[in-house]
């Protein structure tokens, strides 16, 4: 399919960005997914929380084009793309940070960013954006990215994604080996590519962080959606059975997000 017929709706409505309806998947004859509806609009923070093995990862990699539906369908801004490869999503402007944060670390920083000109963006244009929205990197342009702290790798895969100006970021644990300081940075940021537009679905197995930024949550468990809500209106009984803190915590972390 041409990268055109995926990035171009087929009416004058505002569809989703990404959608997945009654979404099955699966690993062999093992299926992972039952029956996933999920939506994510344009400007909009949606968590996939839960438990290991709840299906989070495997959501995401529908979502990005690596693992192909066995039935249901996934959309992005409107368009049916099950099938799509994963390099024809993220031309389209579907971009993704995988679990341990997916960079070159035989590369330098600068080489990391220039991986994302295939995407049709010049070099310098990439550069700019990803040294404009971490100054930290632009210091090391010349380093190789292996020998980078573990929070500046995460930046700089935030980075190659962002410097594309993409649709739909999906983000796959980035706290993952982090310190709490560096982390609550990472979902500053997440917080910022929203407020200009991005929508963005992310799994995290450290709830809290989520919901700092989450606008919608959706608990998973073996592989289905068991509720889905604003950070405050989850059921209390499984805010405690998957997120490990009452609701009442939960009303907690949202209110410190909006005071913010």
């Amino acid at each position: 399919m041409p990268v055109s017929d995926v990035t171009q709706p087929s009416d004058s409505r505002a569809p989703a960005v990404i959608e997945l309806c009654n979404v099955h998947a699966g690993y062999g004859r093992i299926e992972a997914l039952h029956g996933i509806d999920l939506v994510v609009p344009a400007g909009s923070v949606m968590a996939l929380l839960g438990p290991n093995g709840a299906g989070k990862s495997t959501t995401l990699k529908v979502a990005s084009g690596q693992l192909v539906p066995t039935s249901g369908c996934f959309h992005v801004l409107g368009r049916h793309v099950n099938g799509v490869s994963s390099d024809t999503l993220a031309r389209a402007g579907v971009c993704t940070i995988p679990e341990g944060r997916g960079i070159f670390p035989n590369l330098t920083v600068t080489e990391n960013l220039r991986m994302m000109t295939f995407a049709g963006a010049s070099r310098r244009d990439v550069e700019e954006r990803a040294f404009s929205r971490f100054p930290q990197l632009a210091g090391r342009r010349r380093q190789v990215a292996g020998t980078l702290s573990g929070g500046e790798q995460q930046m700089l895969a935030m980075a190659r994604s962002l410097s594309v100006d993409p649709a739909a970021l999906l983000l796959d644990e980035i706290s993952m080996g982090l310190a709490p300081l560096i982390v609550d940075e990472l979902y500053e940021l997440v917080a910022q590519v929203s407020s200009e537009g991005v929508a963005i679905l992310l799994t995290e197995q450290f709830a809290q962080a989520a919901l700092k930024v989450a606008d919608q949550v959706a608990l998973m468990a073996q592989g289905r959606i068991v509720a889905t809500g604003t950070p405050d209106t989850l059921p209390e009984d499984l805010a405690a059975s998957y997120l490990g803190g009452s609701a009442a915590e939960l009303q907690s972390t949202s209110d410190a997000r909006g005071a913010a």
